[in-house]
């Protein structure tokens, strides 16, 4: 029993330190040790030790003899996981379509609603959510297990630099009408449309977030 409470302690504690270097909570060059997350967190240095074992995996941070540096997400890590979104995520909505469930367009259906609601709001935080939920739908909806599992932490690690794009205005109202085209496509059984939408509104939305990089690092 507790061999599984330290796992699940440490799957928590990787989840808050993946999201804190993503979104730049700790910025590139900063280190960081055990002594300082454990002050941080309050937990102990077991599920800590191997949080950060999996973020060297994940090639977020690499070991310095001085703490952990962190590298997160560079312009090149951006241009190589949205190139290959580019090349697979089309294959996902093609999927989805095919395998489109009643559960799985209740979903979607949501998901386009909230993102008007939001919208009409101008609710940054929640529509970077919605966009979370909609191509992560996607990815369950295909029902092909290698292609969720390669999308969902590519877009993952994405996060902060599409929350960033999103915050111009041009763009964020053209994302939300790609969704729209894109969910449009899905729901009347186009696949190959669904997919080249898809497509296009990664090749899109890969412009805008290197562009914005150049400002924000």
């Amino acid at each position: 029993m507790t061999e599984f409470k330290t796992v699940s302690l440490a799957d928590q504690v990787f989840e808050r330190l993946e999201n804190d270097i993503i979104t730049g909570v700790y910025p590139r060059g900063e280190i960081i040790t055990e002594l300082k997350l454990v002050e941080q967190l309050g937990v102990s240095r077991t599920p800590i030790r191997e949080a950060l074992r999996r973020l060297e995996q994940e090639r977020l941070i690499r070991e310095s003899g001085k703490g952990s540096v962190v590298l997160g997400i560079t312009v090149e890590d951006l241009v190589d996981i949205m190139n290959i979104r580019e090349r697979i995520e089309g294959l996902a909505a093609y999927y989805a379509t095919q395998n489109l469930t009643p559960e799985g367009l209740e979903e979607l259906t949501q998901i386009s609603e909230l993102q008007d609601f939001y919208f009409a709001k101008k609710d940054i935080e929640h529509l970077r959510q919605m966009d979370d939920r909609f191509h992560d739908t996607i990815y369950e909806l295909s029902q092909r297990t290698i292609i969720r599992d390669t999308l969902l932490p590519l877009h993952r690690k994405t996060m902060r630099y599409r929350k960033i794009s999103i915050e111009e205005p041009s763009r964020l109202q053209h994302s939300i009408e790609e969704h729209k085209a894109i969910f449009n496509a899905i729901s009347s059984g186009d696949a190959d449309l669904a997919s080249q939408l898809i497509t296009q509104h990664i090749i899109r939305a890969k412009k805008n977030m290197i562009a914005r990089f150049d400002y924000h690092g």
